[in-house]
């Protein structure tokens, strides 16, 4: 179940019932959003638009809206079936250090076999625009909600380069559309993207950047993954996909592009030129404000002869990025568990929009173990962004709200149980006084000892007899239910 590319799986969706094609004429103003918007909340199919406004070209929408679609995406029947074929490939007598092991991964002939591979033609270089030829505005580029400041392209793997190393980096950053041949570049200040413009801005040179459309869905999830910088994350798909991603030489920057993709925007960032962006309707559910971002300049576009526009759109959870998230989760929980090991099982729910909320069940060994772990986790990579963080013992199922609130409500004293600290946060968190960093709570709802300053005994919780359990199940029927 490993996908050539984006057509391929767009196929495999509609063969399975999973896609729904719109043959009715829509507008990418809005329409397409309510749409997308509608059908994601209700569980709906992935969506594939053959007429938008006057453009040849179709969009397809909602393709990883679902726990099954985005494990599929992935070559697999379940977001567990992808973490054990990665563990599969790592031996048990692994590096403990993070660092060694990275090193230690990009030895392994299993990760020597995926590197990716250049080849010298490509179908998203079928078609080339250049000089007067560019125009942005021949593509169906949505307007998601009312407020935005305009329309921004939502699914875009940003490609640049460490102007140290030479190893490029992919990652996801909105991009606003300005004119035929410019857009804003969102980069995050805490991303990989924006640290390689921040290095050439330093020596006064340009950042060349290069925009992926389309591709194997492995690839595109891939730049949303929370990889360790210097990791590459087409290697990282060529893992996930258990084959190599095919790349070709862009046409007008020295970048190489994925050559299964359906368009390709070359270009670069000057250094030191910024605009205003937005507002823009984001996944908090929010409206970003207003920001300066520095300026993408497009020198040329390469695609397919006939390509397929992807887009997703974000807003009030549930929406497609929150399956992209549970994979996430899912995948990289083998990381976690590896940095610590007495963590049963993580969720990070869809209300939190994945860095507001993380609740981890653990093998509390000793006193105020929960607060070790709150500590490790705002300091491990991207998780330094977690705003709250929940902690409950292992026998408690996290994926279980309901049993999680019912544990934080009775279990916690918030003299005792609570821990404020500050630190970063999410560069899209409007709740804090200031931008970037701010503060965050450690919440402890696991059962207290009395070395952590409980001197009364803990209850013991309700349970049945397991007896009466069986005898009941095997009267079930003659209950009459």
């Amino acid at each position: 179940m490993n996908f050539k590319n984006l057509r391929e799986f767009i196929e495999y969706l509609e063969n399975k019932n999973e896609l729904v094609r719109i043959k009715t004429p829509v507008s990418s103003e809005l329409e397409i959003t309510e749409i997308a918007d509608r059908q994601v909340k209700r569980g709906g199919p992935a969506l594939f638009f053959e007429q938008v406004d006057d453009s040849q070209i179709p969009v397809a929408i909602n393709l990883f809206a679902s726990p099954k679609r985005m494990s599929w995406a992935l070559g697999a029947e379940s977001f567990e079936e992808i973490t054990e074929r990665i563990q599969s490939k790592i031996p048990k007598n692994f590096p403990v250090s993070f660092k060694e092991k990275i090193k230690s991964l990009l030895k392994l002939k299993a990760f020597a076999d995926i590197k990716p591979k250049e080849v010298k033609t490509a179908p998203c270089q079928e078609v080339v625009f250049t000089g007067e030829e560019i125009n942005l505005f021949k593509y169906p580029i949505l307007k998601c909600w009312p407020n935005d400041g305009g329309r921004f392209i939502t699914l875009p793997l940003v490609i640049t380069k460490d102007p140290k190393t030479g190893i490029q980096n992919m990652g996801m950053y909105r991009m606003q559309v300005y004119d035929e041949k410019t857009t804003g570049m969102h980069w995050f200040t805490h991303h990989t993207g924006a640290a390689h413009y921040r290095e050439n801005s330093a020596q006064g040179k340009r950042t060349e950047a290069v925009v992926v459309l389309g591709g194997d869905p492995a690839v595109i999830y891939s730049a949303t993954a929370p990889l360790p910088p210097g990791f590459d994350e087409l290697l990282f798909a060529g893992l996930l996909r258990d084959k190599a991603v095919e790349v070709v030489k862009a046409k007008t920057v020295d970048l190489k592009v994925p050559a299964e993709a359906e368009i390709i925007l070359e270009g670069y960032v000057e250094p030191d030129e910024i605009k205003p962006e937005g507002p823009f309707g984001d996944h908090t559910g929010y409206y970003s404000p207003i920001d300066k971002y520095p300026v993408f300049h497009l020198t040329g576009i390469t695609q397919r002869k006939n390509p397929i526009y992807p887009a997703t759109i974000v807003g009030k959870p549930p929406m497609e990025d929150c399956y992209m998230g549970k994979a996430t989760e899912r995948i990289f929980i083998l990381g976690i568990k590896t940095l610590f090991p007495e963590i049963v099982d993580i969720n990070m729910p869809a209300e939190g929009v994945f860095h507001n909320c993380i609740i981890v069940s653990i093998n509390k060994q000793y006193p105020r173990h929960a607060f070790k772990i709150m500590h490790g986790i705002w300091g491990t990579g991207q998780l330094m962004f977690s705003k709250i963080i929940v902690v409950v013992d292992a026998d408690v199922n996290v994926q279980n709200l309901s049993e999680v609130a019912w544990k934080v409500f009775n279990n916690i004293d918030p003299k005792r149980d609570l821990l404020i600290t500050e630190g970063p946060i999410d560069s899209l968190d409007h709740s804090s006084p200031t931008p970037l960093y701010g503060s965050k709570l450690g919440i402890d709802a696991t059962k207290k000892w009395k070395e952590e300053g409980h001197p009364r005994e803990w209850p013991e919780e309700i349970k049945m007899d397991q007896s009466i359990k069986d005898l009941v199940d095997k009267k079930w029927k003659e209950y009459g239910f």
